[in-house]
């Protein structure tokens, strides 16, 4: 895929007039693009749509016009572009009680090292994560991790001839898998080259 550039990106004024459906859009193309792994952990798929609306209301949200301005968001949000060999990710860790929530990150150190992906008939590809910083401490981890996932040129192959793609966790605090709906099946098919 492509990384995005100013060409790519709509100005503040006409942003403001067209953000609604924009954002629409958006979110309804994020629908195909999350998976749910067990009861509080989701990956959120990332490409070159995501990062543009991600873009777009940071640069709404601190009235960002200048050119130096707009391209240090675009040099930070076009790295989770997927590379056309790679799924790129936001993993998240999902829980709506806040004692809950804090109590279960202290448990959870290394989850983001325990996720994975799996094209049928090949071995689990575990992620990179946190290539921008660490997200983990001694006492828990973030519940918001970004991933990378590489794949290798037959496993991309595999995944676009129709092959069933699952995602999972095997952490000894949480362990869980699933397999990719036929829907968001194709969307992340279409990040590969």
């Amino acid at each position: 895929m492509s990384k995005l550039s100013h060409e790519d990106l709509y100005s503040l004024e006409e942003y403001s007039r067209i953000r609604p459906e924009f954002r629409a859009r958006v979110m309804e193309h994020k629908k195909d693009r999350r998976v749910a792994i067990g009861d509080h952990a989701a990956l959120y798929f990332e490409d070159a749509l995501t990062m543009q609306y991600q873009v777009q209301e940071m640069l709404r949200i601190e009235r960002i016009f200048e050119a130096e301005g707009i391209q240090d968001e675009l040099d930070v949000y076009n790295p989770l572009i997927p590379d056309g060999q790679n799924w790129k990710a936001t993993f998240m860790m999902e829980y709506g009680d806040v004692e809950e929530r804090k109590q279960a990150l202290a448990r959870l150190i290394g989850v983001e090292k325990a996720l994975w992906v799996q094209v049928e008939g090949f071995d689990k590809v575990h992620p990179i994560a946190n290539e921008d910083l660490d997200r983990t401490t001694e006492e828990k981890t973030s519940s918001v991790h970004f991933v990378r996932f590489e794949l290798t040129p037959e496993m991309a192959a595999a995944a676009k001839n129709g092959a069933v793609i699952r995602a999972g966790i095997t952490h000894p605090a949480y362990t869980a898998e699933t397999e990719l709906s036929q829907v968001v099946r194709e969307s992340l098919v279409g990040d590969l080259h």
